[in-house]
């Protein structure tokens, strides 16, 4: 059977790390696009990023998300996001392929009848044009009827630094470099100007740590936070020497991969403490030792940060009994 894997930008690879390690800045961005009025305190489940798509002929063609996940609150919704850097025309046809599988990983059949429920779905498109849609639409025409719904388009070069800030949008901080792109050249050749954008990355960086100081934001995630920002700037600035040296110059550098380093390696030393004891409880509850062995495998092989996603995540630890050949 041939896998096709669809590569992924490194604005992807971004987006993806800041939802993962510090998913708490998914839910004011929920909060924005969705309308909700979520506290910050509701469980996150993330799924599994990859999907099969049946192709003709019998293959499979393996398709990444961004992210897809449930928040439970008062009721538990799905939901679906993906990161553009611009739109394309094939997009709409991605995002009904994964909104329908995502929707059939977790359909229930009672009957004759299998229900499934599409995740909420919302595209961060990281530049906009004019033509550039407010909302993209699936229209199903069904022998029952006509069903759709909107996709919602969230544009990170329409908020200022005091509606990232004023609304919690962090999750778009690293983004924010793309509304000078324009302007590149005019900051490379002037110094004035290249200053005040260097200004600015110091109201970032000085914010972050105020929020740091008040418990809003832990270490870490300020960390990751400036180091996604100087991921991006060495793709978007590639060309532009003097616009990437001034930015990360203010942002900062060594240091900081140093200490995201550490204050991750910490971090995966408590979970995997964790995630070894909901494992044994759980493989006592089960009366088997399929999840001690698989977590034994995990450590083996040095994916401490799977450890506690297979203790709370069925689908995955299915998958991974098959890959490890646990029965």
């Amino acid at each position: 059977m041939e896998n096709v894997r669809i590569t992924n930008t490194p604005y992807d690879d971004v987006f993806r790390t800041l939802i993962n390690d510090c998913s708490p800045l998914i839910i004011p961005v929920i909060n924005e696009v969705f309308r909700e009025h979520y506290s910050g305190q509701e469980k996150i489940i993330f799924s599994p990023n990859e999907h099969f798509l049946n192709q003709q002929g019998g293959n499979e063609e393996e398709r990444i998300t961004d992210t897809s996940f449930k928040i439970e609150g008062k009721e538990t919704k799905k939901y679906h996001l993906e990161c553009q850097s611009s739109t394309d025309n094939s997009m709409l046809i991605r995002f009904f392929e994964y909104d329908t599988q995502i929707a059939l990983d977790e359909g229930i059949i009672k009957g004759n009848i299998l229900t499934v429920t599409l995740p909420h779905s919302a595209v961060l498109f990281l530049r906009h044009y004019t033509s550039t849609p407010t909302t993209l639409k699936i229209r199903m025409v069904t022998p029952g009827g006509t069903v759709e719904y909107d996709i919602q388009v969230v544009k990170s070069q329409q908020y200022t630094l005091k509606e990232i800030f004023e609304k919690d949008l962090l999750l778009l901080i690293p983004f924010y470099i793309f509304s000078h792109e324009t302007r590149f050249e005019e900051y490379e050749k002037d110094k004035t100007k290249l200053k005040a954008l260097q200004e600015e990355y110091e109201q970032i960086k000085n914010k972050l740590e105020e929020l740091l100081y008040q418990g809003a934001i832990s270490e870490y995630t300020r960390c990751t936070i400036i180091d996604m920002s100087n991921k991006v700037l060495e793709h978007i600035a590639v060309k532009y020497n003097s616009v990437k040296e001034g930015v990360k110059a203010v942002m900062g550098g060594k240091v900081l991969e140093y200490e995201a380093k550490t204050i991750k390696r910490e971090g995966i030393e408590q979970g995997i403490e964790q995630g070894i004891e909901q494992g044994i409880e759980q493989g006592i509850e089960q009366g088997e030792d399929k999840l001690s062995k698989l977590i034994a495998k995990l450590m083996e092989n040095e994916r401490s940060q799977d450890v506690i996603r297979v203790t709370q995540d069925k689908q995955y630890r299915n998958k991974l009994y098959q890959e490890y050949l646990i029965n």
